[in-house]
């Protein structure tokens, strides 16, 4: 037994993403993340084989320190939301040209026998 179809959550799953709402949560997610495993790194003591100072040469001015995790978290925060927005920006063109090309099919679909009824 199949289960009815609810238009509304339908159209819920086609909504596009809010680009700037999806790139700001990506950036605290980021920025979180990347304080955190510092200030862990910190506590807990160096690790052999886990070198958190290689962040330095993508974040300008992250050492593993706690000014440098702020420094982290500020780059990462920056980083997370710019490939949010984007990440956003092309689910909602993908999703845009999806809807689009269903919907021409299905016009094109209807109208296919047009001339055989005249």
């Amino acid at each position: 037994m199949t289960r009815p179809r609810n238009p509304v959550r339908l159209a819920l799953a086609f909504a596009p993403l809010h680009k700037v709402a999806f790139g700001a949560a990506t950036g605290l997610a980021a920025a979180l993340v990347t304080f955190l495993v510092t200030g862990v790194y910190l506590v807990r003591g160096p690790t052999p084989g886990f070198d958190l100072g290689l962040l330095a040469e993508f974040f300008y001015g992250y050492t593993v320190s706690w000014p440098g995790a702020f420094v982290g978290a500020i780059w990462a925060g920056f980083v997370g939301f710019v490939f949010g927005w984007f990440l956003a920006l092309v689910r909602n063109v993908v999703l845009a040209v999806m809807v689009l090309e269903i919907r021409s099919r299905a016009e094109l679909d209807e109208t296919r026998d047009f001339l055989d009824h005249i």
